[in-house]
């Protein structure tokens, strides 16, 4: 034999003991991990977390890639038809490698196309992470053969071609076929035609280059290539596909991202209270469980018309108090910022255009200078967009974007606590600070005498009809209460009466009766609120906190507020009823939490003086709204009108709003406008006057009544306040602003009206596994634009028992009068 003959044969087996080598290192991992049988046999891909209203409406997702999985029998034959004619023709006649393709692939280097099946494609999305590197991206080439001889020895053709269709990205970072369908088509993938299903198929070749958002000429192109595929393998016939060609591509494209969808405030906190559970809870395989990746489906008790008449009534609202705002002086010509200057430095250095030209290495005093050069901007404004185009400096725009007013709103079932809605703010898209959960804290005013009335009820003998004295009260060391005796009439009146008008002084004077040593009546009044009412929040035991005087959440006001309707049961708030592994087996059910607190003698006693300030006192003018049925609640007003509360409730249902600014030293300054039932109220009875007319809503009855217990015989008599109007100012104190604040004349103000037509801030989305009625009301409901960097506000905050994030202050003045 010649010695070249020999040489050619080492050089071949040589080569080929390589190769057999390279084989076996990479079936048994030496070149690098790969998947055991057991994880072959359960193959898993990043699915995204369903979140789901009441009635069973998707609500919005969590995810790194938004992918949720179908069964091969949920997917179009015309899908499978072309993908099959596209990216692997002998699909059903291989073992995994295509020997024909990797020839072809081999001579022509590729040029003729390359020699990846489906199978093997499949493997590459559940096994590896694709690398430019040649030599690396071979040894996966190798690695993803054998994982796909593997795959085609556990799964049948169908299972592998629907593991592939679920884990392939199809561009706008969307995974899966059922995804894709629901994004570019609203469709669900076994509603999808030829052309649609060409489309999607063929954007696998370039998920970026042939989408049809992006580049629609290439996507058309691309989808007629798929088309003659399909002609050429016989899917269609040859003039069916060439009609089909001539059409355009008709795209009904909707991404689902943080800020569409329903509630997205409630979505931003349950998020946060979902990583929290995560933590706590593990998969079978001992991990932790990922809200972004396991595919999780959390059904909450939203509400999804109460939800929309929540946003609504918050829109309506909220844009007529700004227009109140902004008809005073000092918003008008700025000085309501003088002395405020670090507040904007703040706003400045915390914007998303500072961070991004420090960045990129631009001085401080150079950053600067561009705060106050006009450019294009898209700010929030209220209109169904939520949005506008203007020009003015980003030092305006903060300055136009922190003068918005605020507002949270939480509506729950009297008695289970079931959350119905949730409005943390009036526009998440720029606003993502929540104003509802228990982290966001503030004063909460007069709301807080009806719990004071109730221990003084429960424990010391108190009633409706006990006379008190509306006289300044002094604490000792602590100081006197309230501070002023400038409200106090020095009257006697039946306690019925003092709330109705809440009168500040008799307030006091019941505070010291619980014990008038120092401060010991103040530390009773903690405990019950802390052991009773099921507050949280660390309160300091001084005794002005019977005015409230202490800053607590409007979460945390709901579950204390809900001993009154709940015949002395106190129940947390609750918003989630189950969670889902995502093959839908159930994981954890909840159940209300209720324990008793006040008998319900206490609690009947306390709702009839609460009716009574319905009837005669602060919140007389509920009157105005078309809602009926009983109604029992209460105003509040905090210093400067910088807070303003209503807490209100009917048998079976519970309500609170707050209204104010995230900077307290920007309000309203005429108490007339700014106090509780001016300023928060209307929230409530909006929202109210909806839920009523909506005969669609169950477990709302106008007329359940408040249910009295036997052994009450004493009825309240309110003969003796009947048609008297409680004093003006905050909760009984006198007011502090004037017509020379709104530039002396208030006949702007006369014009001013609650705009009408505003549609709620989110939406309802299709549903993934139910097909419920959808929600309607009768305003348009308009999906958010996106704002710009300068105009995003706090971060948000969480529930309780997680990293507390910084509450709204009242900062400190500098540099200025």
């Amino acid at each position: 034999m010649k010695r070249s003959v020999q040489i050619f044969w080492r050089i071949f087996f040589g080569a080929f003991g390589l190769f057999v080598a390279i084989l076996l290192m990479a079936n048994f991992g030496w070149l690098g991990t790969m998947p055991s049988i057991d994880d072959i046999e359960n193959p898993t891909a990043n699915q995204s977390t369903q979140v789901y209203a009441q009635d069973g409406t998707l609500m919005g997702k969590y995810y790194l890639e938004d992918r949720v999985n179908v069964d091969f029998k949920d997917i179009s034959k015309h899908v499978i038809n072309a993908l099959v004619a596209t990216e692997d023709e002998r699909f059903y006649e291989h073992s995994g490698v295509d020997g024909r393709a990797l020839l072809r692939a081999f001579v022509y280097l590729g040029r003729e196309g390359g020699a990846s099946t489906i199978t093997m494609q499949t493997a590459k999305n559940l096994f590896t992470n694709y690398k430019r590197n040649k030599v690396i991206r071979s040894l996966q080439k190798l690695k993803e053969a054998i994982i796909s001889i593997k795959l085609e020895q556990n799964f049948t053709k169908d299972e592998i071609i629907t593991l592939y269709l679920n884990t392939v990205p199809f561009g706008d970072n969307v995974f899966g076929i059922r995804n894709a369908a629901k994004t570019f088509f609203q469709k669900e993938p076994d509603r999808l035609n030829v052309e649609e299903a060409a489309v999607l198929i063929g954007m696998l070749k370039g998920s970026n280059l042939y989408n049809p958002r992006v580049n629609p000429k290439k996507a058309l192109d691309r989808r007629n290539v798929v088309l003659d595929q399909m002609i050429r393998n016989n899917f269609i016939s040859a003039s069916e596909g060439n009609a089909l060609k001539l059409k355009p591509i008709e795209l009904n494209y909707k991404k689902l991202d943080e800020t569409a969808g329903l509630g997205p405030y409630f979505r931003m906190i349950l998020g946060e209270e979902m990583k929290k559970w995560c933590k706590e809870h593990t998969k079978s395989n001992g991990d932790n469980y990922d809200l972004y990746r396991d595919g999780l489906k959390i059904y909450t008790t939203i509400n999804p018309r109460m939800q929309l008449y929540a946003e609504e009534a918050v829109a309506k609202h909220m844009s007529y108090m700004q227009k109140i705002l902004n008809a005073q002086s000092n918003i008008k010509d700025g000085s309501v910022w003088n002395g405020y200057d670090n507040v904007l430095e703040a706003g400045m250095k915390q914007s998303d255009r500072w961070k991004g030209l420090s960045k990129d290495g631009m001085k401080d005093e150079d950053i600067e200078k561009t705060f106050y050069t006009p450019v294009k901007m898209k700010v929030f404004a209220w209109n169904n967009k939520r949005s506008t185009d203007t020009v003015m400096t980003p030092m305006d725009s903060i300055k136009y974007h922190r003068q918005m007013m605020e507002s949270g709103f939480m509506a729950m079932d009297a008695q289970s606590g079931e959350v119905r809605a949730w409005v943390g703010g009036i526009d998440f898209k720029t606003f993502k600070y929540d104003h509802v959960n228990f982290n966001t804290k503030r004063q909460v005013g007069s709301t807080m005498k009806p719990l004071l009335y109730s221990l003084a009820i429960e424990e010391a003998g108190f009633t409706p009809n006990t006379t008190v004295y509306d006289q300044q009260q002094s604490f000792g060391a602590y100081g006197m209460v309230p501070a002023t005796s400038k409200s106090c009439s020095g009257r006697a009146m039946p306690m019925a009466e003092a709330l109705a008008k809440s009168k500040n002084c008799a307030t006091a004077y019941i505070m010291k009766q619980l014990d008038n040593v120092g401060n010991n009546s103040a530390k009773r009044f903690v405990d019950f609120l802390n052991n009773k009412c099921g507050l949280q929040t660390k309160i300091d035991p001084n005794p002005s906190i019977a005015l409230g005087a202490c800053e607590i959440s409007l979460y945390e006001m709901m579950q204390a507020y809900s001993m009154l309707p709940g015949r002395g049961f106190n129940v947390k708030p609750m918003f989630i009823t189950r969670i889902e592994d995502k093959n839908g087996n159930n994981i954890q059910t909840f159940i209300p939490q209720r324990k008793e607190v006040i008998s319900d003698v206490t609690a009947y006693s306390v709702i009839k003086m609460m009716q009574g300030v319905m009837q005669y006192g602060t919140g007389r003018s509920m009157s105005n709204y078309d809602v009926h049925g009983e109604i029992a609640g209460k105003t509040g007003t905090t210093n400067d009108n910088s807070d303003a509360w209503f807490m209100g409730y009917t048998p079976l249902l519970l309500c609170g709003a707050w209204v104010g600014n995230d900077d307290r030293f920007i309000r309203i300054q005429s108490t007339t406008l700014g106090q509780g039932s001016q300023a928060a109220m209307p929230i409530w009875a909006y929202f109210y006057e909806k839920v009523l007319k909506d005969q669609n809503i169950i477990g709302i009855d106008p007329n359940a009544t408040f249910v009295k217990p036997e052994v009450l015989n004493t009825d309240i008599s309110f003969d003796n306040i009947n048609n008297i109007a409680p004093a003006v100012g905050p909760e009984g104190q006198d007011g502090n602003g004037t017509s020379q604040d709104y530039g002396g004349d208030l006949k702007e103000l006369k014009d001013i009206k609650p705009t009408s037509g505003l549609g709620p801030e989110s939406s309802t989305l299709p549903s993934d596994d139910y097909n419920p009625a959808p929600a309607k009301t009768e305003e348009s409901k308009p999906k958010p634009k996106k704002s710009t960097e300068d105009n995003r506000q706090s971060p948000p905050a969480t529930l309780p028992n997680t990293p507390v994030k910084p509450k709204a202050t009242m900062p400190k003045k500098v540099g200025g009068k």
